[in-house]
């Protein structure tokens, strides 16, 4: 592969048959839009600013899921077929050495098909090579037609292509590889097809063959890599075998998938050795997790860095966070997005964090919310504690510092800091700072007034004649008895 690669990705196409108002490029099968898998096998060949992505329906969007590769763009506003799409990409296309035309909904094409076509085309001293398949059923699909010595001579629409056509079960796949000069000196010939009025890169063909100029193709013997999606169906089938893949590379690689048909991983995720993954676990993005792992049944992992040793338990749900080496999370817990826990954290059952940064060995075992904090090392967070973070308009910030003791119920109200190696009382509601060392305490003065319900019970009693029992009286007397206590304990 001595002569310099340019590539280009047909992508304009808005895909009708996905009765979708997306473009049918940014579907996504294994955790990326189907262009996107396209653009990954094409950065093995060639370096980004080679690739060339031509985009029309949704530019805006296809450019913008796309723009951290590093690929360039070439916009085709009206979308007149596959040879007027390839020259809407020339400037930005090499006009030497080869162009390689792919198309944005095959993502199951490898990096490794790409070579071996450009293999083969440089070794059979050709103008052009076609990637070509044998169906079982071609029915659809333009056929291959050559000549004695094995070259394209034709390729023919199934709708046009006379019975003895259609009996050819070869087919064209409309991957290409050309000889750079020759194709941009044919292509612009390339007339419009007099019924659709579009201009189809087929037609270079016969160009080239008039000029004198071969096509040869070479026979892939996998026809599923070059499917191009164009229904739902499809896109599931494809989803499916991504997530097949990527299980079956984790587990050549290290890592212990209890069911591997129920979990659903995404291409970019990295999982490191002896990690264990239990039944419909969920991981998406580029979420990264470290060795000796342990993620339980039901998670869902979106984004995520996670350290060594770390365990996730059933039914969590973790988004755009950082998980230090042995922290256990879960089960039932939920981090939403942007939250930074240290080394050895516990985060138990029905604990919700949001923007949180939490500390070395920080505890919170269950039933808490912490949003907008910044909590020290080896805090104690009681069952119930909540952050109070929001005012109406804006959030404000706790901070917690080391070795603080937050007892259960506790009640925030930000913005607030609470000193190192400070107690808050059980129940407390806190809105003003606690200095280091202290106790604060934020609720109302209990008051005991022993034989007031007896009495009250008494006194109902007499006054109505009732003649309940004195189970059926206390019962509806607490009742009552609630309504008639005022906060902090008088009566009405």
């Amino acid at each position: 592969m001595n002569q310099p690669i340019s590539i280009a990705i047909l992508a304009a196409g808005l895909g009708t048959r996905m009765k979708s108002r997306r473009a049918k490029v940014l579907h996504e099968a294994g955790g990326l839009p189907l262009v996107e898998h396209v653009v990954l096998s094409a950065l093995e060949l060639a370096p980004p600013e080679h690739i060339t992505v031509v985009v029309g329906h949704q530019a805006a969007e296809v450019e913008a899921r796309l723009q951290h590769r590093g690929v360039r763009f070439a916009r085709q506003h009206q979308q007149l077929g596959t040879a007027h799409a390839l020259l809407c990409a020339r400037e930005q296309l090499g006009q030497h050495g080869l162009v390689l035309t792919l198309y944005g909904d095959t993502p199951l094409l490898s990096s490794q098909t790409l070579r071996r076509l450009v293999q083969h085309h440089q070794q059979s001293g050709a103008a052009a090579t076609v990637i070509t398949a044998v169906l079982e059923d071609p029915t659809g699909y333009g056929r291959i037609i050559t000549d004695e010595s094995g070259f394209i001579e034709a390729i023919v629409e199934h709708k046009v292509a006379s019975e003895a056509q259609r009996a050819i079960r070869e087919i064209n796949s409309g991957i290409y590889c050309f000889d750079a000069a020759a194709l941009w000196e044919h292509l612009p010939r390339i007339q419009a097809n007099p019924v659709s009025k579009e201009y189809y890169l087929t037609d270079i063909v016969e160009l080239f063959r008039a000029a004198g100029l071969r096509v040869s193709r070479w026979l892939h013997p996998d026809p599923s890599e070059l499917l191009g999606i164009n229904t739902r169906i499809e896109l599931a089938q494809v989803d499916q075998i991504f997530r097949r893949r990527k299980a079956e590379e984790l587990m050549l690689a290290g890592v212990t998938i209890r069911h591997p048909d129920t979990v659903s991983i995404d291409r970019e995720v990295r999982v490191g050795m002896d990690t264990v993954i239990e039944s419909s676990v969920a991981i998406r993005g580029r979420s990264s997790i470290g060795e000796n792992c342990h993620i339980g049944a039901g998670a869902i992992l979106s984004d995520v860095e996670i350290g060594d040793g770390v365990t996730v338990g059933p039914y969590t749900v973790i988004a755009q966070s950082q998980i230090g080496a042995r922290a256990s999370i879960g089960p039932f817990a939920r981090l939403r997005v942007n939250n930074v826990l240290g080394p050895g954290v516990h985060i138990g059952n029905f604990v919700e964090l949001k923007n949180a940064r939490l500390g070395e060995g920080v505890k919170a075992g269950h039933l808490a919310y912490l949003g907008d904090a910044e909590v020290g090392a080896r805090v104690n967070i009681g069952a119930g504690t909540i952050t109070c973070n929001f005012d109406g308009e804006r959030k404000h910030e706790t901070a917690v510092g080391e070795g603080a003791f937050l007892g259960s119920n506790s009640t925030l109200v930000a913005p607030l800091r609470i000193g190192a190696g400070s107690y808050i009382g059980a129940g407390s509601v806190i809105t003003d700072d606690v200095p280091p060392d202290a106790l604060a305490l934020g609720r109302a003065r209990q008051v005991i007034k022993e034989g007031w319900a007896r009495r009250r019970r008494q006194s109902r009693a007499v006054s109505s004649g009732d003649n309940r029992s004195e189970a059926q009286t206390t019962a509806a007397d607490q009742h009552l008895a609630s309504h008639i206590i005022r906060p902090g304990g008088t009566e009405k």
